[in-house]
């Protein structure tokens, strides 16, 4: 039997991977949202084709899942180019990063993921590489080593990172374009969830696709696992239509809320509020309170909670906010916002 195979769980990896490449745009036309990046980066590679010149090094960087990966192919497609992916942490020596920019052709897209996680001495053979197109090697050790320089190809140079401020100045300086990605809005999200349930061949109505995108947290890639999950439901416990009520019904069953909230972002709320009175609490002491992972917390859960304003961060930590408490349906600790309310009373 081949590894690509159904095996004993009934899970198939293969497919579920040709079913992510299915769903994701080929070119900026099937691109939805982040009109103002797709405006501009149309415009930059025009130019360079019409100037017979590779693109600029390019920069992209926001939370995981929306679409740098994705964006990056459409690009190097636009610039009929070879796209070659790599990621940060998969390049653990010199010789590694060394031998990929060696392998790179004239006009070649060079992809690297989490391009934050990067070592050091790795990151200092990509400055001569971006800014000159060459590769330093050094031969030897000690009194007898020597330098050799070699001539890259012109290539461009795409990294996407989820933590911009970790990158060193000198390798963010030397990218001439950077672009934020920033969270969807739910029309955006329905839409992409629209087209996603078309290539899936799936039932699905308006209000449907709009329960799905409300939930979504802003992200497409999550959009689009919770449809392929409402799916399940719909094909299993109903017709295979994905109404408003099927999809708001089986995102139930999932514990996600009508805000996107799951169960660890509850547990986080709830945590903070019944072991420690609200806050502030560090996020170490948090993390070994509710048994995650403080690296999980602060990069997936964290940053959506305080997009919704249901946690703040205080020199002293996290702290629930009154509409984290009415989220939950919770009555806040008649002190707990007494100082903020003393600060906004008029003087007399």
């Amino acid at each position: 039997m081949t590894e690509d195979r159904l095996n004993t769980t009934g899970y198939n990896q293969q497919e579920d991977e040709d079913i992510e490449l299915k769903l994701r745009p080929a070119h900026f036309g099937e691109y939805i949202g982040q009109e103002k990046i797709k405006e501009n980066m149309k415009v930059f590679v025009q130019a360079a084709l019409g100037r017979g010149e590779t693109l600029d090094h390019v920069l992209l960087y926001g939370q995981p899942g929306l679409g740098k990966t994705t964006l990056s192919g459409i690009i190097a497609s636009a610039m009929n180019a070879r796209l070659r992916v790599t990621a940060g942490p998969a390049i653990e020596r010199p010789g590694d990063m060394a031998a990929i920019l060696n392998d790179l052709n004239e006009g070649d897209f060079l992809f690297i993921d989490e391009i934050h996680r990067l070592n050091r001495n790795i990151e200092e053979i990509l400055y001569p590489a971006m800014e000159d197109f060459v590769l330093d090697i050094v031969i030897g050790k000690g009194p007898g080593a020597r330098s050799i320089r070699l001539d890259l190809p012109r290539f461009t140079l795409v990294g996407a990172t989820t933590r911009i401020g970790l990158l060193t100045a000198p390798l963010r300086d030397r990218f001439g374009v950077v672009h934020h990605l920033e969270p969807y809005r739910v029309a955006e999200l329905a839409t992409i969830v629209t087209r996603s349930a078309k290539v899936l061949d799936v039932g699905m109505t308006p209000e449907g696709a709009e329960e799905i995108a409300r939930r979504a947290r802003g992200t497409p890639r999550i959009a689009n696992r919770l449809l392929k999950r409402v799916r399940d439901f719909a094909q299993v416990r109903y017709d295979g239509i994905i109404t408003q009520e099927v999809a708001k019904s089986s995102l139930d069953m999932l514990e996600i809320d009508p805000m996107g909230l799951d169960s660890v972002d509850k547990k986080i709320l709830l945590a903070i509020i019944e072991k420690f009175g609200g806050g502030p609490v560090g996020l170490d002491t948090l993390s070994a309170s509710i048994d995650e992972e403080a690296g999980t917390l602060e990069d997936v859960a964290e940053p959506y909670l305080l997009q919704l304003g249901l946690i703040q961060r205080t020199p002293r930590g996290r702290v629930v906010t009154r509409l984290g408490y009415s989220h939950l349906g919770l009555t806040p600790p008649a002190l707990a916002f007494a100082a903020d309310e003393q600060l906004t009373l008029p003087l007399s």
